[in-house]
Parts: structure tokens; sequence; C-alpha cells
């Protein structure tokens, strides 16, 4: 079994380098190449490093927080540091038998960056989709981030 994990595709993080990617995004999960398919959401709060720490208030209400497609009613795990990797998706690979990981989402140089690492330190076969990863602050740093993660992961595992 595969899944396609789709990696903070939320309202706060489309702008002017990320708005195509809603189109992009639906014809890949329409495209029934994927067994399952796996959203994620970033939860901030008060309580939370990146506001404390960083000062970032973003997806903090549920507007920000909102899924920014119609997610077909697949789950939706709710997260609150910048991994996927956690319990809730763990439960959900071994229940599911899932054997390859496919990755595409916001913020590329950030969370699907460290879930990517995250999943590929812990042994699961992970796959980048390059074309389908994107950057808040655009191309530039998009692409530093997929020369990272082929340095990290292995050139064959960003596709």
């Amino acid at each position: 079994m595969n899944l396609l994990l789709i990696v903070d595709f939320q309202n706060e993080f489309i702008n002017e380098n990320t708005y195509n990617s809603i189109t992009d995004i639906n014809k890949l999960v329409n495209s029934n190449k994927y067994d399952s398919v796996l959203f994620t959401k970033f939860v901030n709060s008060k309580d939370n490093p990146t506001y404390k720490k960083l000062g970032w208030n973003g997806c903090i209400n549920k507007e920000s927080q909102s899924i920014s497609m119609d997610t077909n009613n697949y789950k939706v795990i709710e997260k609150s540091t910048y991994t996927a990797y956690n319990d809730e998706l763990k439960k959900y690979i071994n229940t599911n038998n899932i054997e390859e990981i496919y990755l595409c989402g916001i913020d590329i140089e950030c969370c699907v960056l460290v879930t990517a690492l995250n999943l590929f330190e812990n042994g699961y076969n992970v796959f980048v989709l390059k074309d389908y990863v994107y950057c808040t602050h655009g191309v530039d740093r998009k692409n530093n981030a997929i020369e990272i993660l082929k340095r990290n992961i292995g050139e064959n595992n960003v596709l």
C-alpha cells in the first residue's frame, strides 16, 4: 500500500507563490495513483514554540488552519510541530500497512523537509514529489530545499 501525505495545505500558506498549488494538488489527489490519502494540519497556539520563541501567529484561528481544498473526507491529522511524524501518523501507517509514503504540500523548506527527514531516519520508504511541494517564500527557497533533500534522503527519493 502507498500513501499520499499532503503536508499543511492550509489557507495560511496560500499566497502569490503557492496559489497554483490548489489545482495541482487536486489533480494529484484525484489521480487514483495512491491507495491512501492523508492530510496534515498545523495548529498553532500561544503555548507553541513557533509562537513563543519565533513570534509567529499564523495558523492560530480556524480560518487560517483550514485545508485549502476539499479533502474528500480523507483523514486529517492535526499537528503542532514541524514534523507530521507523530504517534497518530505512525498508527495510521501501521494500521493501513503503508509501504511507501509520497510527500507533497507546503512549506517544502520547513514542515515537508522535516517530515521527510524523520520518515527517512525511521526507515520508511519516503518520496518527495518535487513538482507538488511549494514554498511561501518563492521558488529559490523551494529549489534549495529540494537539493538538501536529495543529499539527505537520496536523489532517487525526490521524484
